[in-house]
């Protein structure tokens, strides 16, 4: 812990903060406001590349009456100054919080670009440690990607945890914070705006696009479900749509996870070696965009998850 915290310490240094004229040379991501002072960029279902500046997860912000709440910021820093050209467009007022919804590339490498005083970076109290984990990793398989555009990239993490529930006040509208146990990554965090009830769901619901597992099928699974119980005026995917309908929108995902569990269970009760785990959940192919992106990924991690049930 105290190596990961020492290497998050030097990431968080490395740079300079985001300034007007980083704002006026980067066109603004173009949102949209799903609900009263709440806005979301809907991201394209792509893999990050140079030409997208690896703005492929939903990102969004939340204008209090006294301050703004960033809920996620994109996947390099020209994606967060994007970002926060948009936000510039439709307030001065400051931006009081970033919010990472969990530790994946898209939804944090951004924040380099709300890195100023008054700003308070928020996360999942496994983040820190997820984050330095996969920082240099993170950094370098982007940078190939993304290229050019991916030029002063760093990792900002977070410096005020959740570790259950917290509330955040942007001035007359709050927002209610809450972590979940490991399902789509191990620092999955929802968001939700008491004032609309619209609510951030980050990776925990894809629409569109296929679901990408990188925690414990059965902890999503089992979340997802938990999320359903709840009613909302609205959600907010990590990919898919800027807005959907509760709990409406659950049903693709959840039939998804279920059926790769049941196949891959299968799969494990009868032998099948781990390397032909990815012809699980092949009749879902035509109902999700960059299905063959990730299918097989998922599958073989849930294989690695259920043979040592």
């Amino acid at each position: 812990m105290r190596a990961a915290a020492a290497l998050l310490l030097v990431l968080a240094l490395l740079g300079t903060p985001a300034r007007a004229e980083d704002d006026r040379a980067a066109p603004p991501l173009p949102v949209q406001e799903v609900a009263p002072g709440i806005f979301v960029y809907a991201a394209p279902y792509a893999l990050a590349g140079r030409d997208n500046d690896g703005a492929i997860a939903n990102v969004g912000f939340v204008i209090g009456r006294e301050a703004v709440a960033v809920i996620d910021t994109g996947g390099s820093l020209r994606a967060g100054q994007r970002l926060r050209a948009a936000l510039r467009q439709r307030t001065a007022l400051p931006v009081r919080y970033v919010i990472n919804t969990h530790v994946h590339p898209d939804h944090v490498l951004g924040n380099a670009a709300f890195a100023e005083a008054g700003t308070t970076f928020v996360g999942h109290h496994a983040l820190p440690e997820a984050l330095a984990a996969r920082a240099e990793g993170y950094l370098r398989a982007n940078a190939d990607l993304v290229g050019p555009g991916f030029a002063g990239t760093r990792i900002v993490p977070p410096t005020l945890l959740v570790s259950t529930r917290l509330d955040l006040d942007l001035g007359g509208r709050v927002l209610h914070l809450e972590a979940w146990p490991t399902a789509h990554t191990n620092s999955d965090l929802t968001v939700r705006d008491a004032a609309t009830d619209t609510w951030f769901l980050g990776d925990l619901l894809f629409v569109g696009h296929v679901p990408a597992l990188d925690g414990r099928l059965a902890g999503w699974i089992a979340t997802l479900r938990a999320l359903r119980a709840r009613p909302a005026a609205r959600v907010v995917p990590g990919h898919g749509p800027a807005a959907v309908p509760w709990p409406a929108a659950a049903g693709p995902i959840d039939r998804y996870l279920a059926g790769l569990e049941a196949q891959v269970r299968a799969m494990v009760r009868d032998g099948t070696p781990i390397g032909e785990a990815g012809r699980a959940a092949q009749g879902e192919a035509g109902e999700w965009a960059l299905f063959d992106d990730f299918n097989a990924r998922n599958a073989t991690t849930a294989y690695q998850e259920l043979e040592w049930e």
